[in-house]
């Protein structure tokens, strides 16, 4: 019995318990990775997992189980202590499986490339990753070289009909490097990540990129407290993304707890700035064609022309909104689906990241953030920082042991994208300038 009829007759084992609706979800991944310290082999771990989560309601009210064996002969008592739960909680009005759901032969997003390397292709990878690294003159030391291969099945089946199946593989490579000694000694890393193995970066690139940025970081400065201007490299600019979407969740809009609840239709960038959602990407890092529910995906722009156009939505949500769900439920096997984004971007401006320098006389580079973040409720922004400083639009010392900080709806409405974007993580963006934040420093 393949596991796509297994999750099938946990959910008909869930209705005969007595559920007036059920689904089941599967994830079972093969995985296998290598750490590289020093010359020698410190890590090499395989892992073989399935993991399933059976949800059920009975009338408005819904309890989850979960087991960590797909063993048929337990789905009748896994059924019926998830009904038994779910007799006892209370009711909840928008409880329910999606009322849209896919088709049950979605679209092929290329998500897998059919490659499993063996423990010597990924020592190898690991090793080259590292010893470029230390080879660098300046280097002193390194945490390593890793590199790390997985397959993921899931699988997800609903007593309304939906049954649905993905495979997906991962391919990664990492290398840490350390420059000068003692207190001076200062750390920086590379990694690449990628669906199909063809399209990982070079391991020697990624090492010594990892080198350069640590030497690049000796000997920093702690400049005075001042008003300036910011630019994020494309390395920590995603964050700004990533701290707007949370704003526009609909579970944190829909409780009140959104800076953003009562934005929809505004303008919160400036003009011409787009944030896009595409899970239907070929080979992307988080692509899907159906949602957590079975709900099909599509790609959104979320901030068009600088306004915001929607909310990320699961079933729950919407119908607290009284909206529809966008497609955007991510889930796991021990808890219930909540809206979450995709392969997230922020689209490239027109100008070269110089040039987007090029009128800073006293700014700053940031290349690391630590700590804290934007306030999802308040918009307040404070993040420890590293990077360089900029002057007469270039960069210059590099500085650390600093804080910036400043106000998330001024920050969002003051931001300017280079024309820099690359897709090399989940959530992407080009350099990013904002203007007018607080460093605060010696």
């Amino acid at each position: 019995m393949s596991n796509l009829d297994l999750m099938a007759h946990l959910v008909a084992r869930a209705r005969a318990a007595g559920a007036d609706a059920a689904d089941a979800v599967l994830v079972a991944s093969t995985s296998l990775s290598v750490g590289r310290r020093n010359g020698q082999t410190e890590q090499l771990e395989r892992s073989e997992s399935q993991d399933l989560g059976l949800r059920v309601f009975v009338g408005q009210s819904a309890a989850i189980v979960s087991a960590t064996s797909v063993d048929p002969a337990s789905f009748d008592r896994l059924a019926e202590r998830a009904v038994a739960m779910a007799r006892v909680v209370p009711p909840d009005q928008f409880a329910g499986l999606a009322e849209r759901m896919a088709s049950p032969d979605p679209i092929d997003l290329d998500l897998d490339d059919g490659q499993e390397p063996d423990a010597a292709t990924l020592i190898a990878r690991a090793e080259t990753a590292e010893q470029t690294a230390r080879a660098v003159p300046g280097i002193t030391n390194s945490e390593g070289g890793e590199a790390a291969f997985s397959r993921t099945e899931v699988i997800l089946v609903t007593s309304a009909g939906f049954a649905g199946r993905t495979m997906r593989s991962a391919h990664s490579v990492s290398a840490v490097a350390l420059a000068g000694a003692g207190t001076g000694m200062q750390r920086d890393y590379d990694y690449s990540s990628a669906v199909y193995m063809s399209e990982l970066e070079d391991a020697e690139a990624i090492g010594r990129s990892a080198a350069l940025r640590a030497i690049a970081r000796l000997n920093p400065t702690r400049p005075r407290t001042t008003k300036l201007s910011v630019v994020y490299d494309p390395r920590v600019s995603p964050g700004l993304v990533s701290s707007f979407v949370g704003m526009i969740n609909g579970a944190s809009v829909a409780r009140g707890t959104s800076l953003l609840k009562d934005k929809m239709g505004q303008r919160i960038f400036a003009p011409g700035i787009t944030i896009t959602d595409d899970p239907r990407r070929p080979r992307g890092l988080r692509s899907k064609a159906w949602d957590g529910e079975g709900v099909p995906t599509r790609a959104y722009n979320l901030a068009e022309d600088g306004v915001l156009t929607t909310w990320l939505l699961d079933s729950r949500s919407a119908r607290q909104l009284g909206l529809a769900s966008t497609g955007h439920a991510s889930r796991g096997t021990g808890g219930p689906p909540s809206p979450s984004s995709t392969n997230l971007y922020m689209a490239p401006g027109t100008l070269t990241p110089s040039e987007l320098m090029a009128d800073i006389k006293e700014g700053l580079y940031v290349t690391e953030l630590m700590g804290g973040g934007m306030n999802g409720i308040t918009g307040d922004y404070s993040r420890g920082a590293a990077g360089f400083m900029i002057r007469d639009g270039q960069l210059a010392e590099p500085v650390a042991e600093i804080t910036i900080a400043g106000n998330g709806l001024e920050m969002f409405a003051h931001l300017t994208p280079a024309n820099d974007l690359r897709f090399r993580r989940g959530t992407d963006a080009p350099t990013i300038r904002v203007d007018g934040l607080t460093l605060a420093g010696a």
